[in-house]
């Protein structure tokens, strides 16, 4: 496989559970190359403000935070990693406390360019240093990363990502733990539909509907694509 004298850059963009992080992270393994959440980014700098004490309706603030946060991501996607000055919160942007107020951030318009410009950078340093670099997130595709060798949005239908994140999040798919999924993921892709655009492809942006497809069979139509685009 060929790739650009940067690396082979993949951008790969979808709602929750639609399977983009996961199928993300085994592309990446099985290229050698790194990989980067860039909603842990948003989830990251959520944390700092209420572990900084910062209001997150203070839109400017939070703006500020993005420079300010000791914001370090492991970009090995064996091994994924979020730390802020060395504290590992990896866990902690996962629980609820984080999810239930993400979207202030993810919404604010003063943070996006910022957080985005983060993470063109961050893509640049990781493709250089491992030879490439697949990154999810929302806006991958089209405003993070538009000249991406391959760019792709990921998409599955809701039954599937509340069944999918369900069993994730909360260890089955009874109807207590959908209910939970559904406040988590529908109102958050809703909020975040606000300022991105997430469910429609853009010109020449690849749609994978991997609601009938297994994870194996996922990871293996991303790996077809980027062949074809490198070969």
């Amino acid at each position: 496989m060929t790739s650009t004298s940067n690396g082979v850059r993949v951008a790969i963009d979808g709602p929750s559970g639609s399977g983009k992080s996961s199928v993300s992270k085994k592309v990446a393994a099985h290229l050698g190359i790194g990989y980067l959440d860039t909603g842990a980014m948003y989830r990251a700098l959520t944390w700092y403000c209420l572990d900084a004490g910062i209001d997150l309706d203070d839109t400017e603030a939070v703006a500020d935070a993005v420079a300010a946060m000791p914001l370090e991501m492991g970009t090995d996607p064996k091994a994924p990693s979020v730390s802020m000055g060395g504290k590992p919160i990896d866990a902690d942007i996962r629980t609820t406390r984080i999810a239930e107020v993400v979207s202030k951030v993810a919404t604010n318009l003063a943070v996006r360019p910022k957080l985005q410009q983060r993470q063109r950078d961050l893509m640049r340093e990781i493709a250089a240093s491992s030879g490439g670099v697949v990154a999810e997130g929302r806006d991958v595709t089209t405003v993070v990363a538009p000249d991406a060798d391959v760019r792709i949005l990921m998409v599955a239908s809701e039954e599937a990502r509340l069944a999918r994140r369900s069993k994730e999040v909360h260890g089955g798919v009874d109807e207590t733990m959908l209910a939970a999924t559904r406040a988590q993921i529908v109102d958050r892709d809703k909020a975040d539909s606000t300022v991105s655009s997430f469910m429609t492809a853009a010109d020449g942006v690849v749609t994978l509907d991997t609601s009938e497809l297994t994870f194996q069979q996922s990871v293996e139509a991303v790996l077809t694509l980027v062949e074809r685009a490198t070969a």
